[in-house]
């Protein structure tokens, strides 16, 4: 097992230049960057397990943010987040385990529409998606009304109090 590792210092002054989410989004292009671009299974060991988790995180910031766990699914990243270790990571290691259900309902909306998500589609069916999916479209909203502003920067303070686990 490996870890990335990114000068302290220079985290540190993005730090206080950017918000949260920008932080988060620097650390883990750093993280891409340094394996090539994207995961492969080649590179999945060059991250630590706190890396990939801090990287989950991004994911579901951007994806979800924009388009809702659907638009996370459509993209691919549920088996890498919502499959891996990342929902009990999120339960077991950071503390929020109201997150952690968010994650895990996500999870198993996945796992019951798994066909449906899974199919071909043009860009109106992909948006009929989200009438016919709203209790997954709903966790989407949800993340966004009740966790982001939340989870976040909580996010960001673990990071800085435990800088070496990310770096």
């Amino acid at each position: 097992m490996c870890m990335i590792h990114l000068d302290r210092n220079t985290v540190k002054t993005k730090h206080e230049e950017l918000n949260g989410a920008e932080l988060i989004r620097y650390i883990t292009d750093e993280y891409l960057s340094a394996v090539g671009g994207s995961l492969t299974a080649e590179v999945m060991d060059m991250l630590s397990p706190d890396q990939h988790s801090l990287l989950c995180y991004r994911y579901v910031l951007d994806e979800v943010m924009e388009g809702g766990f659907i638009q996370l699914i459509l993209n691919g990243y549920a088996p890498y987040v919502l499959e891996g270790p990342f929902p009990y990571t999120v339960k077991k290691e950071w503390g929020m385990k109201d997150f952690s259900k968010l994650l895990f309902s996500a999870k198993k909306e996945y796992h019951k529409n798994k066909e449906l998500l899974s199919k071909d589609m043009d860009d109106d069916e992909f948006m009929a998606l989200y009438e016919q999916l709203d209790d997954l479209n709903c966790l989407g909203d949800s993340f966004l009304d009740d966790y982001q502003e939340t989870v976040t920067p909580a996010v960001v303070d673990m990071i800085m109090k435990n800088i070496d686990k990310y770096l």
